[in-house]
């Protein structure tokens, strides 16, 4: 069996910075009394892409009932949505947190662009590797805040660093509560080995597709984060899986079918939750058939949709996996975070892939950049 405590050795000796970032009192690039300034702006709009925002998007969807403030998060191009923000929002009233790893991110560039008339030195903070691109040139020639991304943490990694801990704590958050007891996680062996020992029963080498199947809609965001961890860091040599996001109870009625009867090919995650929150139904008015639900909570009637979903896997021997979610704080998404982090770089030892580059990414990348600077009109090459 792969040994749980040779993978977090590897980790620690090859990804040291990235080990870094899970130490509650880690070193950022920055200071906290230098940014409190901003923490007046009560909405934020942060513009990036893939890792360098997907992270803050779960932490704010999950903690969103503790958190005081409006985030607006810009992930795509879309014309529509950035002129809806314009007329729903006192931009010069507004934070602007732009984050790209490499600097030179083409979305993050282009909707930035759009809000140029409302940036000031008051307002702006711009995260990159501090070398000669596009957005550092940008904050240096303008006096706005800049902050260095770390060059050795990966954008998928990074939710622990800068790129995450500095929006939670303009969201109100503390930074040292995500990470709180990950210290106590990374030296539990024997809870790394059950992890691993989990994945093993999965039997993943045979499978394809991996089914995150959500009844926690608070988890959301944090699907996507994991769908692009899981992608971008296994997605190689013809080898990986695909990642599903299936938002239940929906999806018993359009996907299940599928799911259950068609290719056995999958692996399920399913998540579920310990609710916060009993909203009681009184269905009395419906007639005697509708008794069965009468006084019942929304709680109640998911988890026995959730338990009838997973005794159906067992019936059909579906390989799959519970997380349930007992209370919504920062504790619990930093053990998430650490959790999927792990596991990924688990399995590309299993699959024998490295998890930490993209390099089909980057031919993409290229032939855009290639488009965008031709003479020649791009529909020309297709």
């Amino acid at each position: 069996m792969i040994s749980a405590k040779k993978i977090v050795d590897e980790l620690i000796k090859k990804n040291n910075n990235l080990f870094k970032s899970f130490i509650p009192n880690s070193n950022y690039n920055f200071n906290f009394r230098d940014i409190k300034s901003f923490k007046k702006l009560h909405t934020v709009i942060v513009i990036g892409m893939g890792g360098s925002i997907l992270g803050t998007k779960a932490i704010y969807s999950f903690l969103k009932h503790k958190i005081r403030k409006k985030f607006i998060f810009i992930d795509n191009l879309d014309q529509e949505f950035l002129k809806k923000i314009k007329k729903e929002n006192n931009l010069s009233r507004t934070l602007f947190l732009i984050v790209s790893k490499s600097g030179n991110t083409n979305e993050t560039i282009i909707n930035l662009s759009y809000f140029k008339p409302f940036l000031k030195k008051s307002n702006v903070i711009v995260i990159s590797e501090n070398k000669n691109n596009i957005l550092s040139g940008f904050a240096k020639r303008n006096g706005f805040n800049f902050i260095k991304h770390n060059p050795f943490i990966g954008g998928r990694y990074s939710v622990f660093s800068e790129v995450g801990m500095l929006p939670a704590y303009l969201m109100g958050l503390k930074p040292e509560n995500f990470k709180k007891n990950l210290p106590r996680f990374l030296n539990n062996k024997k809870l790394f080995s059950n992890s691993v020992r989990e994945l093993l029963k999965l039997n993943i080498k045979k499978s394809k597709i991996l089914i995150l199947f959500n009844y926690v809609p608070e988890l959301n965001d944090f699907m996507l984060w994991c769908q692009q961890l899981l992608a971008e860091s296994l997605g190689k040599n013809k080898k990986g899986f695909i990642p599903v996001i299936s938002n239940a109870p929906k999806d018993h009625h359009s996907l299940l079918q599928l799911y259950l009867d068609g290719p056995r090919d999958k692996i399920f995650y399913v998540f579920s939750s310990k609710s916060k929150k009993n909203l009681k139904l009184n269905s009395s008015f419906l007639g005697e058939k509708a008794r069965y639900i009468n006084k019942k909570n929304y709680h109640d009637i998911k988890l026995s949709q959730k338990n009838a979903f997973i005794q159906t896997l067992k019936e059909n021997k579906t390989p799959f996996r519970e997380i349930i979610i007992k209370k919504f704080n920062e504790e619990t998404i930093g053990q998430l975070f650490l959790l999927f982090i792990f596991e990924t770089i688990a399995l590309s030892k299993m699959i024998k892939v490295n998890p930490f580059d993209q390099p089909a990414v980057e031919r993409v990348k290229i032939l855009t950049k290639q488009f965008l600077t031709s003479k020649k009109s791009s529909k020309k090459n297709f």
